[in-house]
């Protein structure tokens, strides 16, 4: 256990039957019927998988599709008046989630933490998870008393947090200062912050006027701003009875339309059933399939016009809309001073917490809860969450990780011999029917190029696209060699010349060579 101090601090160590009390109330109608009852299983124990902390446990909804409720009276009640009001625990869905509840109720001073806890039992802060089917969100919702009124509202946060429901224990904080700003936090990480006067609904303090519950409209208030011209007149050449579509006269019946041919054959393939009998069963007849050679024409069977868009059409006639000459505006009632208004500018000093509960209703079971802090100090939450959530959240992090990994390397697997055994298929077919087999490569990486592009089907195809290209160049470069050899012209042969006696002499001054003595 933690040497942490708090007005309330909660590990459900093996005295905690001393302090929680598991509801037994029954809701009842108007009448006395029964409508349900706190018939959910309360227990402390180990979480199903990761044990992080040894000896570590947590109390359990045990049961689904059923109520739960149970509350622990806090020693010394907890007065947020001027103070930093901090709520924080931890919720693990352990079999994911359904849906159902998984928030804390801070009750009020006074509201008695007993086997009678139910939904009617006066609170001050609903806060944490619900999935509310469909949907998921951390409730804050705060119980405001009307000074003028004397009755109780409940202000509803606006928008609240959308958190990912996992196995993972979770960790929920509530911070709600003096200076009337909160924050919530998931995993210590801001969900949402803002201020209770601006951020929840209905608003914590009413509007200063009010419509006048007495005023009426009058009758012959006039509130429709446009009317259909009363002058106008339909044109004469104006034809309601046109059709919206009309046969298309012009359209000629495709070429190899095959008119004689019908959609559907019999199946040529079919063969009878050899427990038919014509006499029990009646006569055999094979399933009807699509005829191939309607695959290779334009259509089969009788031909008729399509029909297109009529030129003409217009359809019913309805006088053009006109400023109404009449028109007053939208009516709206006079205001009139709220007579319930007020100002509180102050509503971070809530009513005084007395009870910690949980009242939920949930359709998965093992809901876990643990490690409940109800404090003033921001500092000691974050320490307990160091000490315990923390921890846990390492340990099970590396096991989701690990669990991960181990199904991605079996899907790998998979896929690997999946693909080995698709290449046995290949080697198998090519050797059958190798011309066959490339044909049909080669068409399918043309039909891809065609519907998605050159790189979306090479990305889908490389080994074709890859032949394709590497055959394209091995062509180009044989037809550059072929046309190199025929197309170039011949080099020019270099005879030596002899010398003569009738070569021309040297110039004058210039000295002889050995040959020319």
């Amino acid at each position: 256990p933690t040497t942490i101090q708090a007005p309330f601090l909660e590990q459900f160590t093996s005295d905690w039957q001393e302090r929680w009390t598991p509801s037994e109330a029954t809701k009842k109608t108007a009448v006395g019927g029964e409508t349900f009852s706190y018939v959910g299983k309360w227990s402390v124990e180990e979480p199903f998988k990761e044990v992080s902390i040894v000896g570590d446990k947590g109390l359990v909804a045990k049961d689904k599709a059923t109520h739960h409720a149970i509350s622990a009276p806090i020693a010394k009640p907890v007065n947020p008046k001027g103070k930093t009001l901090v709520v924080q625990y931890e919720a693990k869905f352990q079999k994911v989630g359904n849906c159902g509840g998984g928030y804390v109720k801070l009750l009020e001073e006074g509201a008695l933490a007993n086997k009678e806890f139910s939904d009617t039992t006066p609170w001050v802060i609903m806060f944490g998870p619900d999935l509310t089917c469909p949907g998921t969100k951390v409730h804050f919702i705060f119980r405001h008393q009307n000074p003028v009124t004397k009755e109780w509202e409940e202000k509803h946060l606006k928008t609240a947090p959308s958190p990912v429901i996992d196995d993972l224990t979770k960790l929920y904080t509530l911070i709600v200062n003096p200076d009337n700003t909160y924050k919530v936090l998931i995993d210590d990480e801001v969900a949402s912050e803002g201020s209770l006067l601006e951020d929840f609904s209905p608003a914590v303090n009413p509007d200063k006027e009010i419509d006048d519950p007495e005023d009426k409209k009058p009758g012959d208030w006039v509130d429709e701003a446009q009317i259909r011209d009363p002058t106008a007149v339909k044109p004469d050449d104006w034809d309601e009875d046109e059709p919206f579509q009309i046969v298309d006269e012009d359209a000629e019946m495709p070429e190899g339309w095959l008119v004689d041919e019908p959609k559907e054959i019999p199946d040529p393939d079919a063969i009878k059933p050899e427990e038919w009998d014509d006499e029990e069963d009646g006569d055999w007849i094979p399933p009807m399939v699509r005829n191939p050679k309607c695959e290779e024409a334009p259509g089969c069977g009788t031909w008729t016009k399509p029909m297109k868009t009529n030129p003409k059409y217009k359809g019913k006639w309805e006088a053009p809309l006109i400023d109404n000459p009449a028109y007053k505006g939208v009516w709206a009632p006079r205001k009139i001073p709220n007579p319930n208004y007020y100002e509180d500018l102050h509503p971070a000093d809530l009513h005084p917490i007395g009870a910690v509960g949980y009242e939920i209703w949930t359709m998965t079971e093992d809901i876990m809860f643990d490690n409940v802090y109800v404090g003033h100090s921001v500092e000691d939450a974050k320490k307990l969450a160091e000490e315990t959530w923390y921890v846990k959240h390492k340990v099970e992090k590396a096991v989701r990780d690990a669990e991960a990994a181990e199904t991605k390397a079996k899907i790998d697997a998979e896929a690997k011999a999946k693909k080995a055994a698709g290449d046995e298929n290949v080697l198998a077919r090519l050797k059958e029917d190798p011309a066959g087999f490339v044909r049909e490569k080669v068409m399918d990486f043309v039909e891809d190029v065609q519907e998605e592009g050159p790189m979306a089907a090479l990305q889908s195809n490389p080994q074709v696209g890859g032949a394709i290209i590497a055959s394209l160049l091995t062509l180009f470069g044989a037809l550059g060699a072929i046309f190199g050899i025929v197309g170039s012209s011949a080099q020019p042969v270099v005879k030596s010349v002899k010398k003569t006696d009738s070569s021309p002499a040297a110039a004058a001054g210039a000295k002889k060579t050995p040959n020319e003595n």
